[in-house]
């Protein structure tokens, strides 16, 4: 009876301190009662102690804490005080861990539900800014506006780049930024300090994005696409080389044209596409910098819903006839 009621006890407590939200993000990838090892990598926070889980939430905040993954860790202890990490180290201990998976997703969620998604072309699509600089109706082109850099050709010793400012907010505790056009990769709105470089078998985006925990962990989902292998299949067959039944060449000749080819026959995967491993191939992350001109681009069809989501694995064909 006195365990019963101290599981009631610490079930209330996540349900009613300001901590709730950042235990329970903590068990998308550390698991219901702290049982896993997150992304593969950490250590079972259920089987350290106490005194060892709130020396390393202070770590994470104050950065002296851990290895590779201090940067994603960061983020998610940064709002908490040091009375809430001691709470959370003593909640975790004590057995009761986060009741459900829906609880997981709806107080994780709630912790991130203040963030919007920005539009990060704002400010270089002022009308004011667009009449002033009149890109598309100059009848003299001066060696001043020829380039970016605003000087002309004579001063290329005094030309110098703007800086870029890459330092952002650490995974969790980021704004996302809409897309620029439909279906465009996602910039990364978040540092990526320890997550880089990428490998096949040390990909650290995975924890945070693959779809299962991406609800409770606040992050944007791999889409569909990133689960589907849309390469032809491709076989040698009598010494011709032959692409989802079609004969498009010899082995050692004119490869022909396969541009008629269409990504009809996608295979879906239960697991990640290796050749959508780099993610850092198409997302990029956003530098803080002044644009050199405005930006007349204005996208197509992209509504508030394909700000923030992708619809690619239904396009691809879009065009082939």
């Amino acid at each position: 009876m006195t365990k019963v009621l101290k599981v009631i006890a610490l079930g209330s407590l996540l349900a009613s301190t300001s901590y709730a939200a950042s235990l329970a993000a903590c068990a998308g990838c550390h698991g219901q009662h702290f049982e896993k090892k997150a992304m593969g990598k950490s250590k079972i926070v259920k089987d350290m102690s106490e005194a060892d889980i709130l020396v390393a939430l202070k770590g994470y905040k104050d950065g002296s804490y851990g290895g590779a993954m201090k940067g994603l860790m960061k983020g998610q202890v940064a709002a908490l005080s040091d009375a809430d990490m001691k709470a959370m180290a003593t909640a975790i201990k004590g057995g009761a861990g986060v009741a459900t998976n829906k609880a997981t997703e709806n107080a994780a969620a709630a912790a991130v539900a203040k963030s919007k998604v920005i539009d990060i072309n704002k400010d270089v699509c002022v009308p004011a800014r667009l009449d002033k600089e009149d890109l598309g109706n100059k009848k003299t082109v001066t060696e001043s506006t020829l380039g970016l850099r605003k000087a002309d050709l004579y001063t290329e010793s005094t030309v110098k780049p703007n800086a870029a400012d890459f330092d952002r907010p650490a995974p969790g505790a980021s704004t996302k930024f809409e897309r620029a056009y439909v279906n465009a990769p996602p910039m990364i709105p978040h540092s990526v300090e320890g997550l880089l470089p990428i490998k096949q078998d040390n990909n650290q985006c995975l924890g945070c994005h693959m779809p299962e925990s991406a609800k409770a962990m606040g992050a944007t989902p791999i889409p569909v696409s990133h689960f589907t292998n849309y390469r032809p299949t491709t076989v040698l067959k009598n010494g011709e080389l032959v692409k989802e039944g079609k004969k498009v060449g010899l082995a050692k000749g004119d490869m022909g044209n396969v541009s008629d080819i269409k990504i009809a026959k996608a295979k879906k995967l239960d697991h990640l596409y290796q050749g959508r491993f780099n993610c850092s191939q198409c997302h990029a992350p956003q530098a803080k910098i002044d644009t050199a001109v405005g930006n007349t681009f204005k996208s197509d069809g992209l509504t508030e819903e394909f700000k923030s989501h992708s619809s690619l694995s239904d396009a691809m064909n879009e065009g082939v006839k």
